[in-house]
This record gives structure tokens, C-alpha cells and sequence, in this order.
């Protein structure tokens, strides 16, 4: 889209535009959907509370930054300052979901065998444990995002360009 067209469009049309970002948020969607399908067939059991649990299996963060790292890419040029910041947040959230998240998790794990009898207030739940991934959960979260990411960018676009191809939008 040229500059001036993008000046014509109103912020929620030129967010609806943003294909990069609508695809990166849809590997993350999907990413954490998934969380539900594998918690059906691996534990038989039916626990939609996955849905909004953070870890497990793949790393919903992890698909929605290298999603939109490749994206961006795409887009942009991979030979672009743009693609090397994408791509530099993208490897510090998947460190620390792999690292510092995952070591908060097992320190409140920790923390929650202790006895009630140790703290001058007892705490009214257990911390929550389940922060981070193991590496494995990682990896495929970040493959996941540009696995959904790129087709969705090359074969749709935006949001706005879709809902334009049915009608739903004029322009």
C-alpha cells in the first residue's frame, strides 16, 4: 500500500491492514487452541481452563513472535533492520519463557511444598507453577508461527483485504 493511500485509511482499518500482525496473533490463537486438542487426546480429558493457562504445549508466545518475525521478513526484506529487531525480540521471549519463566515456575513449586506454619501470613492460594516451557515447547511454538504466518500472508493478507474480497467491506 502506498503512503498516501495509508494516510486515507482511518487507525482501525490500517490495524485491520496490518497482515503481519493479524497473522502473528492467529499463530498465537491457533498455537493456544491447540493447547485444548492436545489436553483432549493426550489426557482425555475436556479442560477449556487450558485455553487461558500460560506453558504447556507448544509456546503460544513463541508462535506469535516468530510468526511476526517472518512476517516481518516477508514483508520487509529479511536483509532489513526491521526483521533483525523482529527477529531479536522474538529469541529474548523464547529465552525467557524458556529460562527465567520456566525457573519461576519450579522456585514456586518450591515454595508452595513449604509448610503454612513458615509464613507470618499464609498465603490464600499456591503460586501459580506453570510459566514457562521446556525447550521442546519452545521449539515448536516457533515453528508453528511461520508455519501459519507465511501462507496466511502470501495466499489471504489482511484482515481487510479479506473482508473486502467478500464484500463485507467497501474500498
Amino acid at each position: 500500500m502506498t503512503i498516501s493511500m495509508i494516510s486515507t485509511l482511518s487507525m482501525p482499518a490500517q490495524i485491520l491492514d496490518n497482515a503481519v500482525l493479524a497473522w502473528g496473533l492467529a499463530a498465537c490463537g491457533l498455537a493456544q487452541f491447540s493447547k485444548l486438542f492436545l489436553e483432549l487426546v493426550l489426557h482425555r480429558r475436556w479442560r477449556p481452563a487450558v485455553l487461558f493457562e500460560t506453558g504447556g504445549m507448544p509456546s503460544s508466545h513463541s508462535a506469535l513472535v516468530t510468526g511476526t518475525a517472518a512476517g516481518v521478513g516477508w514483508q520487509m526484506g529479511f536483509d532489513q533492520p526491521a526483521f533483525a529487531l523482529a527477529a531479536t525480540v522474538a529469541f529474548v521471549v523464547m529465552y525467557d519463557a524458556s529460562g527465567v519463566r520456566r525457573a519461576a515456575g519450579f522456585t514456586a513449586a518450591r515454595l508452595n511444598e513449604l509448610p503454612d506454619s513458615l509464613w507470618p501470613n499464609p498465603p490464600e492460594k499456591p503460586l501459580k507453577e506453570r510459566l514457562g516451557h521446556t525447550r521442546t515447547e519452545v521449539l515448536v511454538g516457533s515453528l508453528l508461527g511461520p508455519l501459519i504466518a507465511l501462507p496466511g500472508l502470501f495466499f489471504v493478507g489482511s484482515p481487510l483485504h479479506l473482508a473486502q474480497t467478500f464484500g463485507l467491506l467497501s474500498g
